[in-house]
């Protein structure tokens, strides 16, 4: 297998340009995923997420906070979907409560339009913070990443 790194600016791009994940949990002792946005921390240190109290997936992150978090390339139409590159993040969730008003002006460059959030008490952010990563750059491009290879990734 090639060192991961040497698909570092690819993965970094990933990262940097999509918008929306899939995050798992586990509900009652099975996956679940759903769809939500994300923002990247500096140095990839860390994944944030904004999300209700109401939803399945912050009620299941209070309950066990092992989560992963999925990101891929937007489908283009190409005809092999399997070419799209793709990370999985395994991690740990945590509430971050009481600082809404610290974030909320990196969320809101990123998604202008979830200002309404912010008006809803139920809201609040949560940090994956990145245990190990899984980087498919394409059919057979595969690689394995430390949560410091992954940060690594930060710099290009």
């Amino acid at each position: 297998m090639e060192n991961p790194l040497r698909f570092a600016a690819e993965l970094a791009a990933l990262i940097r340009d999509e918008r929306v994940a899939h995050l798992a949990t586990l509900r009652q002792g099975a996956p679940m995923a759903s769809m939500t946005l994300y923002l990247p921390e500096a140095g990839f240190a860390g994944f944030l997420v904004h999300v209700s109290r109401l939803a399945w997936h912050t009620q299941d992150m209070g309950q066990d906070p092992h989560v992963a978090l999925s990101i891929s390339e937007t489908d283009d139409g190409r005809a092999d979907p399997f070419t799209l590159k793709r990370l999985s993040i395994r991690g740990t969730a945590v509430n971050l409560e009481g600082q809404q008003p610290l974030l909320k002006e990196s969320w809101l460059a990123r998604f202008p339009e979830q200002a309404i959030n912010f008006e809803l008490a139920d809201f609040s952010f949560w940090r994956i913070a990145p245990r190990d990563a899984r980087f498919v750059a394409g059919f057979g491009r595969i690689h394995n990443l430390s949560a410091a290879e992954l940060a690594a990734c930060s710099n290009c």
